[in-house]
């Protein structure tokens, strides 16, 4: 099968055991990102396998009539960027194993990354260290701190056996399954919406992006958070209400916030408020971005290929 791999950014899956999965195969692995249709339809002309790595590169009708090769879309995790109508016209599969029951570490601890940095205000003391100024100010302890958990999957499980070994009490906030299986994974369940995000020093989401949760976090809700409260999103940035997180970091609640997602990925400064806040802090979506976990995650890829 002719396979191409799109936006493989720093050539990593040739290196990986898992790639030896694909031997037999004449693969083409693409290191650059475009969104050029012309560009896009010249590269995968001849292609019969496309392997995506997550939302890097949207997939539309548009390009799909133009790839009269292609039989199978082979990913993982959600896919909001596959236009699965047009796939489905088209004759093409798509294949995307959801890794129920396979926490992602890689996720859990980037979250956790996040929230250390940003509590013992790591970039600030940096930059203050190579300026020459020394200590930039004084940070805060989570031994004792409430973290909020929206959303009780397998990411939200690990982390929250995180929270533990740092000595923070857990409260988490879900739908009615959700709630009942953090319950009775000993962890207490906020009794209603209002009085979760009023009682987090720390607000983590770990939900997937879908229609049923597209938004869920508005501005209202923001409005309920402690001025001290931290909001840390390493899930997807469309569970936020659209331009409600920006907004309510200049007024306040929360005061700061650490998120690994953006509305428009790859972005820069110029197109992204979050970017310009100094309670702020952000990562270009790199949470998945491990070796062990691409080699987790594309394991599965090759095996729906064979498959």
């Amino acid at each position: 099968m002719k396979v191409a791999i799109l936006d493989d950014w720093f050539d990593t899956l040739r290196g990986l055991a898992s790639f030896a999965k694909l031997a037999g195969h004449a693969v083409t692995v693409w290191n650059d990102h475009t969104d050029d249709l012309a560009v896009l339809a010249q590269r995968l002309k001849d292609t019969e396998v496309l392997v995506l790595i997550r939302e890097r590169t949207a997939i539309r009708a548009e390009l799909i009539a133009r790839l009269p090769k292609l039989r199978l879309i082979s990913q993982r995790s959600v896919y909001p960027h596959i236009d699965v109508e047009a796939c489905t016209r088209a004759g093409v599969v798509v294949s995307s194993n959801q890794h129920d029951g396979t926490p992602s570490y890689a996720a859990a601890e980037m979250t956790w990354a996040l929230l250390l940095a940003l509590v013992r205000q790591i970039p600030a003391q940096v930059a203050s260290l190579k300026a020459g100024t020394w200590q930039a100010g004084v940070g805060t302890t989570l031994r004792g701190k409430t973290l909020g958990i929206y959303g009780y999957g397998r990411i939200a499980k690990v982390v929250a056996g995180y929270a533990i070994a740092f000595g923070m009490e857990v409260l988490v906030w879900a739908r009615q399954d959700s709630r009942e299986r953090a319950a009775s994974d000993g962890y207490r369940v906020a009794p209603d919406k209002e009085t979760f995000l009023r009682s987090a020093d720390v607000l983590t989401l770990h939900m997937r992006l879908k229609p049923a949760t597209r938004g869920i976090l508005t501005r209202a809700d923001l409005a309920l958070m402690k001025p001290s409260a931290i909001l840390i999103n390493t899930a997807r940035a469309g569970l936020i209400e659209p331009g409600a997180l920006a907004d309510a970091l200049k007024a306040g609640r929360p005061g700061w916030a650490a998120v690994d997602v953006l509305d428009i990925e790859p972005v820069g400064p110029e197109r992204e408020p979050l970017l310009g806040l100094p309670n702020a802090l952000c990562t270009p979506h790199v949470g998945y971005v491990t070796r062990e976990e691409f080699d987790l995650q594309f394991n599965d890829v090759y095996d729906q290929i064979n498959a």
